[in-house]
């Protein structure tokens, strides 16, 4: 008999800590989820991709840095639609490039101007939620191939 079950396995190892006996169940067949590496003639390969830990909390860096020794990265995210270079996530730059504006004011113009073609409809999928949230040019350049290549799924 366990005290605990539990799917992901931080909390069973605190939980084992204090005594407790844990089963720890998981859908793939090793544990660690997106974040597992296997090795392959000595270079740990990201089975799922790479992804980046990043916290502002000390007490979580602290606490995460008894397991693992980690590497300074900054994440500098770009996107490139037909040989076009965007930053990511959207910031000022993006919507420089795309449209030619330089303050948030005229940002927020040119989205609303765009998303005027739902007609204030209430957004049934992806793709007019995201016309309604950031406009037609943003949803076709950086949106719509990303989450079609990246999940296989059409946005509408």
């Amino acid at each position: 008999m366990y005290d605990y079950l539990v799917v992901g396995a931080v909390f069973a190892h605190e939980a084992a800590l204090e005594g407790k006996k844990v089963k720890v169940i998981e859908k793939r067949n090793h544990i660690a989820g997106n974040i597992y590496t296997r090795e392959e003639e000595g270079i740990q390969v990201h089975q799922y991709g790479a992804h980046i830990f990043h916290t502002s909390d000390k007490e979580i860096w602290d606490y995460v840095n008894q397991f693992a020794e980690f590497n300074r990265y900054t994440n500098s995210p770009v996107a490139n639609y037909k040989g076009e270079i965007y930053n990511l996530p959207f910031n000022m730059n993006t919507f420089n490039k795309l449209w030619g504006v330089v303050t948030p004011a005229e940002v927020q113009a040119k989205i609303d101007e765009q998303r005027a073609i739902l007609n204030g409809k209430t957004p049934e999928n992806l793709e007019e939620q995201a016309i309604s949230l950031v406009g037609t040019d943003i949803y076709e350049k950086l949106i719509k191939d990303y989450t079609e290549k990246q999940w296989g799924q059409t946005n509408y």
